[in-house]
């Protein structure tokens, strides 16, 4: 026997229909989960199974009658008879639903196939026990001889079991079919008016927008009078520093003007006391021309003796010129009688 295994995977956020109203989505997963496509080769079906922790979200097996709906760039849906709900799943880009709806696609025509080839296999049964047991009764009316005629009886009879229980069967599928038609029905209304809700809401989220927008155009108008009053008061409070400024700079002017009132009484003491300075000042300039003059003479003897002194370092420098020529023959003389000393 074969094993059930995955044939694609991939992410999503899970949600299923409103059991009460049929109207709204309710999510059944809290973040993106794994959904996967299964198939059965022992049962040749395939299954879209989600797991959300321990809990099993989604389990519905895929027939050739279903469909999948995207509702929107990153939304589809299908619905699921036998579940008796309706499955969304929102995923995080175009390029996953795209692929996700075409991987429905295939298996949905892979269902169909193998639906088909089940029913061929029904049919050639059928066919094939109907015939043996009409040549069953033939045999029985020919003759009931040899263990042959036993045999081909016990197989009429098992024959005539499997065709009763493939009616029954066929009756119950029937019957299976007509519920899953009348599920379908229901679906696909409840998808109609869950449409006709998206409408509603599309129509009530472009009100809001435009509700949102009006409410920022208002908000920005009052942002724009808040910074002007803002401004306002700025230019207010640097009023009131300037003001304070000029008081200051008042009381410092009058200050200032309290000072000279005070001077202005003192004036005539400071006009005698200045005709006073005013004399000392004619005598001190009388005294400074002829300090002057004496200057100008001690400048000369100063260039005088600087001249002399200039002459006197002249001389100096010859005399030890000569001094210096002297040592050097003392020193040669000293060097000669050493010599002489070490020779004798």
């Amino acid at each position: 026997m074969g094993k059930e295994q995955p044939i694609y995977t991939t992410r999503a956020h899970v949600f299923q229909i409103d059991p009460t109203t049929k109207k709204n989505w309710v999510p059944a997963s809290k973040q993106a989960v794994t959904v996967s496509y299964f198939y059965d080769s022992t049962r040749n079906s395939y299954r879209i199974i989600s797991v959300d922790g321990t809990k099993v979200i989604i389990n519905s097996t895929i027939t050739p009658n279903m469909t999948f709906t995207k509702t929107s760039q990153k939304f589809g849906q299908w619905a699921d008879s036998r579940a008796n709900t309706v499955f969304g799943l929102g995923f995080a880009s175009e390029q996953q639903l795209t692929k996700f709806a075409e991987k429905f696609q295939e298996v949905k025509e892979q269902a169909k196939l193998a639906r088909d080839k089940s029913q061929e296999k029904v049919e050639t049964l059928s066919n094939h026990s109907q015939a043996s047991s009409i040549n069953g009764t033939d045999d029985e009316k020919i003759s009931h001889v040899g263990p042959e005629a036993a045999l081909l009886q016990s197989e009429n009879e098992r024959l005539k079991s499997a065709v009763e229980q493939s009616n029954t069967n066929a009756k119950k599928w029937e019957t299976e079919l007509q519920t899953l038609r009348e599920n379908n029905a229901r679906l696909v209304d409840a998808l109609q008016e869950s449409s006709a809700n998206v409408e509603s809401w599309k129509k009530q989220l472009s009100a809001c927008k435009e509700e949102s927008d009006t409410l920022r155009n208002k908000i920005a108008e009052l942002e724009a009078q808040c910074n002007e009053a803002n401004q306002e008061r700025q230019k207010n409070a640097q009023l009131t520093v300037r003001v304070k400024e000029l008081e200051a700079e008042l009381q410092d002017k009058e200050q200032e003007l309290e000072n000279l009132r005070k001077q202005a009484e003192i004036i005539p003491q400071l006009m005698s006391e200045c005709e006073s300075i005013t004399s000392k000042l004619q005598a001190a300039e009388t005294r400074n021309k002829e300090l002057e003059g004496r200057i100008e003479g001690l400048q000369l003897d100063i260039d005088d003796s600087r001249q002399k002194q200039g002459n006197m370092k002249i001389e100096l420098k010859k005399l030890m010129d000569v001094l210096d020529g002297k040592l050097d023959e003392l020193q040669e003389f000293r060097q000669g009688l050493s010599k002489l000393g070490a020779d004798n």
